[in-house]
């Protein structure tokens, strides 16, 4: 099969590798593997900073690594085969403190596909846990089925966000896990809802999923008085926007990743304003929620895929992504 695999600070190459044999499972509790045919995979903000930088966070590369973890796919053999799947990226070890206390999310031990040791999506054929691929219903297209993940980030979001009915909101960063919130946002009634982009055919497509304004980065949103702001840009200014945004009392909630894992913002808005601040980690067991709300058309996915490319196309595909020329890039293995 082929398999794209990062060796290093932007080296991807594509080449050929036998298909994946079954293992064991790792925990006894665990089900059996399902082989998947991978059809579509996105690439995220998170594999662009493994890309540029060879890490993210504190996780450095420490072998060639298959990257991807938004996916879609087609079950390829046993009782199930045939059926069109969405592929949760996230393996937890469901022993750990923070499993039984309902954060698997916060896993210690999660094994996530294209970070660390866990090999992820970007090749034709791969096996997961049966109990991590989710049916799809026939009105939600393969390439949709890629953004559950990101659209689960957003969901994720919008829970730590304590969002008031008809609250207001600001949300700092339009990429598609921001474009993706706007719509969850409205979906839930919120509003009025203020967007911030630099990029003008993000701002335009903010404007078209819902955010009642869009702005510039260079807006004074000091007498905005959001209920709550959320930051999906992983910058600084993006950060001192946010709190910036928000009323006394108010919440802040990060998701973007920053480079070089630093996020700096001036203390003393954060503490005159008394502010709560909530920290967005993967998501939490929203696959069920998100494809209902892309089953019932309360979200539009296909809309935000800009460019999809073969998998011999995965650099290209990688520059166009970290060009943010577009909205979602989609590799169709």
């Amino acid at each position: 099969m082929r398999v794209a695999r990062l060796y290093g600070t932007g080296d991807i190459r594509v080449g050929d590798e036998p298909e994946p044999a079954r293992t064991a499972p790792v925990r006894p509790h665990e089900d059996d593997e399902a082989l998947v045919r991978v059809t579509a995979v996105g690439i995220c903000g998170s594999d662009l900073h493994w890309w540029t930088e060879g890490a993210i966070g504190d996780a450095k590369l420490s072998r060639p690594l298959v990257l991807g973890h938004e996916g879609a796919g087609v079950i390829a053999a046993g009782p199930r085969r045939g059926e069109r799947v969405a592929i949760d990226p996230a393996i937890p070890c469901e022993a750990c403190r923070a499993c039984h206390d309902g954060y698997r999310n916060l896993c210690y031990n999660v094994r996530f596909a294209g970070h660390g040791e866990t090999d992820g999506m970007l090749r034709e054929q791969l096996r997961w846990p049966a109990r991590l691929l989710h049916p799809l219903p026939d009105q939600v297209s393969d390439d949709a089925g890629a953004l559950l993940e990101p659209l689960g980030v957003a969901l994720h979001a919008l829970d730590l966000g304590h969002v008031p009915f008809g609250g207001r909101v600001t949300v700092v960063g339009c990429g598609p896990i921001g474009l993706l919130l706007l719509q969850v946002l409205r979906v839930a009634g919120a509003g009025p809802i203020t967007a911030v982009e630099p990029l003008s055919h993000r701002r335009e497509a903010a404007a078209g999923y819902g955010a009642d304004e869009v702005a510039e980065p260079d807006a004074d949103l000091t007498g905005y008085g959001a209920d709550v702001a959320f930051e999906v840009a992983g910058t600084d200014d993006a950060v001192r926007l946010a709190m910036q945004s928000v009323r006394p009392g108010g919440r802040v909630v990060l998701a973007g990743i920053p480079d070089h894992d630093v996020t700096t913002f001036p203390a003393s808005l954060a503490r005159r304003k008394g502010l709560t601040i909530a920290m967005v980690r993967r998501m939490n067991d929203v696959y069920p929620r998100a494809i209902g709300l892309a089953a019932r058309g309360a979200v539009a996915l296909d809309p935000l895929v800009s460019r999809r490319a073969d998998l011999d196309e995965a650099v290209t595909a990688f520059a166009t992504a970290q060009r943010r020329v577009g909205l979602k890039v989609l590799i169709v293995p």
